[in-house]
């Protein structure tokens, strides 16, 4: 009787062992797949956006326009260089000359492009640039473009700004009104209150093109006493065609957007100044210009 309980023991403990060796396994295999599953479960489908992903709290292509900088366009053209040339009257290499491509027809001119450039039809506008240089092969389907496109909006946009700046001078397109106003962003800049004092010193960078005085003669730029609330392009100076099509008059917003940019503000601008991007000091010198009658 006490060998036959001995064994009945004995078994009832092995299977215990077996059953939390089996366990102990088991746990150790399910957490190394954890560890070892990708980031990302399942996979990408083409077309479709990753959550959060160009969703409604991408900036819209016409808030980085207005903001674009033409100089870090210029830098980021670079790429392109290897294949196009950008100069007036510049000659074709393995893509056409860009200059003044901007409100020209897609696949205009004496260029060979691809038949799936020539079926698109419409002019290069602002929508279309940035359509185009986001994924070429995407916009017109069997392209001879081996450029895989830009993926940064900032980057397209000072690109676009860049290029209109050669010959094109298109005005920019119209800022959606929910990305006008930004909570907490750009309007809070143009809303900064500013130090005349202060922005008496500022403004000396700019004496060298510009007078402030009542009266004063026009220099490589014009006067500027009395100019807050005047048209923009306003007055007997020999304004560019891109400054004269603006229309409007220089207030705070204006002058905020002018100061901060002179080229993004105006593509096209003879200001050679390339902007000021402190908020608080283009708010001064507004301060300044006010009274400067």
């Amino acid at each position: 009787m006490s060998d036959r309980f001995n064994t009945i023991a004995g078994w009832t403990l092995f299977s215990g062992i077996i059953a939390l060796g089996f366990s102990s396994l088991s746990g150790h295999y399910f957490r190394a797949d954890k560890h070892n599953r990708p980031e990302k479960m399942g996979f990408a489908i083409e077309g479709v956006a990753e959550e959060g992903e160009g969703g409604a709290a991408a900036t819209p292509i016409e808030a980085l326009l207005a903001t674009a900088d033409v100089a870090k366009g210029e830098a980021s053209f670079k790429k392109c260089a290897a294949c196009h040339t950008a100069n007036q009257g510049g000659a074709a290499g393995i893509g056409p000359n860009l200059y003044g491509v901007l409100g020209k027809g897609v696949a205009g001119g004496g260029f060979a492009y691809s038949d799936g450039l020539k079926a698109k039809g419409g002019n290069w506008d602002w929508a279309t640039m940035n359509a185009w240089l986001t994924n070429p092969k995407a916009f017109a389907n069997g392209t001879k473009m081996s450029f895989a496109g830009l993926s940064d909006a900032q980057e397209r946009a000072n690109v676009m700004v860049y290029l209109n700046s050669l010959g094109s001078n298109l005005p920019l397109p119209a800022v959606p009104a929910a990305a006008a106003a930004p909570a907490g962003g750009e309007a809070e800049a143009a809303a900064v209150v500013g130090d005349a004092a202060k922005g008496e010193q500022s403004a000396k960078k700019c004496a060298a093109c510009h007078t402030f005085n009542a009266g004063g003669a026009s220099g490589i730029g014009p006067n500027l006493a009395g100019v807050v609330g005047k048209g923009v392009a306003g007055g007997s100076f020999a304004y560019s065609d891109a400054l004269k099509g603006k229309g409007g008059t220089w207030d705070d917003a204006t002058l905020d957007a002018w100061l901060k940019n002179p080229k993004a503000f105006a593509a096209g601008t003879k200001m050679t100044f390339a902007g000021i991007s402190d908020a608080q000091e283009r708010a001064n010198i507004i301060a300044y210009l006010k009274t400067a009658k």
